[in-house]
């Protein structure tokens, strides 16, 4: 699915689609992790079983309000006492499964917000490719 964000003026979702993400049209094939505040780099995670504490201790220094977790095809909560490190630093968290991770991050994004979206994209499988 193509988006259109409204002249968002930082890093948007402009695409996604089944084992890939778009973000200001560069495409990725790998999970990822952006930020209104313009931070954008490589997620090394595919499975939402693979996460730990030290993962979310992570997103809690990126300096935002809330973290948008995208869980992939599924919706995965994370579990309670791995998001510690965020909730001490008052930093809120929604799960969801990764596209409407992406769309609630582009809305966010675009009222100026400090928001974060970690986005886990599932690898294709040949399984899915039939």
């Amino acid at each position: 699915m193509k988006l259109q964000p409204d002249r968002i003026q930082t890093l948007a979702v402009t695409g996604y689609g089944e084992g890939w993400i778009a973000v200001n049209g560069e495409k990725f094939t790998h999970s990822i992790v952006l930020s209104s505040l313009g931070d954008k780099r490589e997620w090394h995670c595919t499975d939402p079983n693979a996460l730990s504490d030290s993962i979310f201790a992570e997103l809690a220094e990126m300096g935002v309000e809330m973290v948008i977790y995208g869980s992939g095809d599924k919706l995965c909560f994370p579990r309670p006492e791995w998001l510690s490190s965020l909730y001490k630093k008052g930093i809120g968290l929604e799960a969801m499964d990764t596209r409407a991770a992406c769309r609630t991050y582009n809305i966010l994004a675009a009222e100026g917000r400090k928001v974060a979206a970690a986005l886990l994209v599932q690898p294709i499988t040949d399984s899915q490719d039939s």
